[in-house]
């Protein structure tokens, strides 16, 4: 099974990357490495015939590699072309999980580059932040507690507490 992932791995390397590095797993399966795009793949074993666990996630500074971010097992038997696409998903996956976790979309790209002859623009000032205060209806409800229990407290004393 690792020479048929080996092989495998080696074609799909070709494929989606023009610079990478191909090795053996721990666990006996396969890793693709592109470190130009900080990304990972890897085909494992998955006890069934002709079918392989795939991987995919990215590398972290230092060059360690974080654990993967999804996963799906794939019929080895189908194209090279095929198993390419798969992987190119799971990379793209991986790639928007990794934009939701830098906070893309809420105003800021992760790697924005300023176009050339353009002035960089100086940050909004923002509002001066306030203090929290007890709000104008929480005081009112403080309020009328208080003046339930003083009233309850007030007929005790004043009746004399409990008839019983």
């Amino acid at each position: 099974m690792y020479a048929e992932l080996r092989d495998t791995a080696g074609e799909l390397a070709g494929i989606l990357w023009r610079e990478h590095t191909v090795y053996r797993e721990r666990g006996g399966g396969v890793v693709i490495r592109g470190e130009h795009v900080r990304r990972w793949i890897s085909l494992a074993p998955t006890g069934g015939k002709d079918r392989a666990l795939l991987r995919a996630g990215r590398i972290l500074d230092g060059g360690t590699t974080a654990p993967a971010r999804t996963e799906v097992v794939v019929d080895l038997t189908a194209g090279t072309a095929e198993l390419a696409a798969v992987c190119r998903g799971l990379l793209a996956d991986v790639a928007a999980t990794d934009e939701s976790a830098l906070g893309v979309g809420r105003g800021e790209r992760a790697g924005k580059r300023e176009k050339p002859g353009r002035k960089a623009r100086a940050p909004r000032p923002g509002r001066p932040r306030k203090e929290r205060h007890t709000s104008a209806a929480s005081c009112f409800v403080l309020l009328c507690v208080a003046a339930v229990l003083g009233a309850w407290l007030y007929g005790l004393f004043l009746f004399g507490g409990p008839g019983y």
